[in-house]
């Protein structure tokens, strides 16, 4: 697809031909923007996660980048916002293309040496933060870190700048709560089934979904990671810096040996296939009918449904609370339900839990940005990840800083607390190939076209795959990943 940045932060996103990558080669990557002599343009370019204008991130975003500009006058930035669903592809065809723009979100299918490596920078000291001697110094070490499992690529680099840490939880509509009967927070799994009953007995969608990948990804990877949990100390191999070791939350190293050598194989193994028949029972009984229909919204999963009153609960990250604030009635939150053992045999007593996580909004520079652009990328980066600048977008915009200890948002409180807070020991078993990264794998299965056994043996087919590309992006010598 085309996109043509404009003038200024906001873009507005086209429905793109993914052949045509030439059209914005003048708008990327060291190009000249015609602006005034000695000043440079760079353009960051990727989804709306705050809100459904397909022109805009928002005013906390928009003073974000004025403040920048003040800062750094010789420095203009502009914003490609594109489509949740589409961002992906869009963003890797470029990459391939070598049509990137300067900045870009990090969660766009990529080989490393497409990207900038940015260990060198952060070893320096972040300018906009006096007495600093390392960028890297200034983020919960928790998170992104020489220890954080998710902070480096497969390569053993970082790569991206988090600009805030993001949790997933359950947003739910007190009054029909209320009116169905239904007391939360919704505990177990078996409770969260007879409330979906009684909610649709009350005439309401229990929870809203829409077509997109995340509804399905979430909920797959919140029930497989308690499911798995039995095997996470047997799978815990590799340190964050992919050395023999072990981590807090299993590696991709550590996720791939397991499945190239067998020890993970979701064909045979009974406890993906209970999280598979879980993950329909959860459709079939709570989701919106029609959901294969509804196209993806960006703030919330279901977001018409819900933020219309139709529908008691959805997924919602933290930035998701300000789309909340012109309804007329009572929200909060909670964690999704825990599997125990009274709902299945499968179950090992682990609670729900997703995690804080550096997956929010965190941006990196294609590897063809050089020269002022290059220096103009690293510097926003520097500007928005420096507690004093970042602080009032977070503000603004529900964000968790990824550079300070997280405090709780109004009305989040129970997102950021207990085990639902903590990252899950085995991570989300969403393990897809680049070429279907984004895309809604579970659909056959979860609308009847396709039986179990044919699913679990297309995720061993995609596991088996997605194990082997991270293998040689990471250019691993050991034998098991050498197939």
């Amino acid at each position: 697809m085309s996109v043509h940045p404009q003038r200024r932060r906001s873009a507005s996103t086209l429905v793109i031909a993914l052949a045509a990558t030439s059209m914005i080669a003048a708008a990327c990557g060291g190009g000249d923007d015609g602006g005034s002599e000695g000043e440079v343009t760079i353009t960051l370019s990727g989804p709306n996660q705050w809100n459904n204008d397909p022109q805009s991130f928002g005013p906390a975003w928009e003073e974000l980048i004025d403040r920048f500009e003040e800062t750094e006058p010789d420095i203009n930035v502009e914003t490609t916002v594109l489509p949740v669903a589409e961002f992906a592809q869009t963003l890797s065809t470029q990459l391939s293309a070598g049509t990137a723009p300067e900045l870009i979100f990090n969660q766009a299918p990529h080989t490393p040496d497409q990207v900038v490596a940015l260990d060198d920078y952060l070893t320096e000291p972040n300018p906009y933060v006096e007495g600093n001697q390392a960028w890297v110094d200034l983020f919960n070490q928790d998170y992104f870190g020489p220890d954080a499992s998710g902070a480096r690529n497969a390569a053993g680099n970082y790569e991206f700048i988090p600009f805030n840490l993001v949790i997933v939880g359950v947003y739910y509509n007190a009054d029909i709560l209320a009116e169905a009967g239904v007391e939360a927070p919704i505990a177990s799994w078996g409770e969260l089934m007879d409330a979906c009953g009684a909610i649709t007995d009350a005439g309401y969608v229990p929870f809203s979904m829409d077509q997109g990948w995340l509804g399905q990804g979430w909920t797959l990877g919140i029930i497989g990671s308690m499911l798995l949990n039995s095997y996470a100390e047997e799978w815990n191999q590799f340190a964050a810096d992919g050395q023999p070791g072990t981590a807090a939350q299993l590696t991709p190293k550590s996720m791939a040996r397991a499945i190239l050598t067998g020890e993970l194989d979701p064909a045979s193994s009974p406890e993906v296939a209970e999280t598979m028949r879980l993950l329909k029972q959860f459709f079939e009984e709570c989701a919106t009918p029609n959901w294969s229909g509804v196209s993806g919204g960006a703030a919330f999963i279901g977001h018409d449904d819900f933020v219309g009153g139709r529908a008691a609960m959805t997924y919602g990250t933290n930035f998701a609370a300000e789309n909340l604030a012109d309804v007329d009635w009572e929200w909060s939150t909670m964690p999704f339900p825990t599997v125990t053992e009274q709902d299945s045999d499968l179950s090992t007593g682990q609670q729900a839990q997703f995690g804080a996580a550096v997956g929010g909004t965190s941006y990196m520079i294609p590897a063809t940005t050089e020269g002022e652009e290059l220096e103009a990328a690293i510097k926003f980066l520097q500007f928005v990840s420096s507690p004093e600048h970042g602080q009032p977008w977070l503000d603004g915009s529900g964000g968790i800083p990824a550079a300070a200890d997280a405090a709780p948002a109004p009305g989040l409180e129970s997102l950021m607390t207990g085990a639902w807070f903590e990252t899950p020991t085995v991570p989300a078993i969403t393990f897809v190939p680049k070429a279907k990264s984004g895309q809604s794998v579970y659909d056959g299965f979860l609308l009847d076209n396709k039986s179990l056994d044919d699913q679990l043996a297309e995720m061993q087919s995609d596991w088996t795959e997605w194990a082997r590309e991270v293998a040689a992006d990471g250019g691993w010598t050991e034998d098991w990943a050498q197939g």
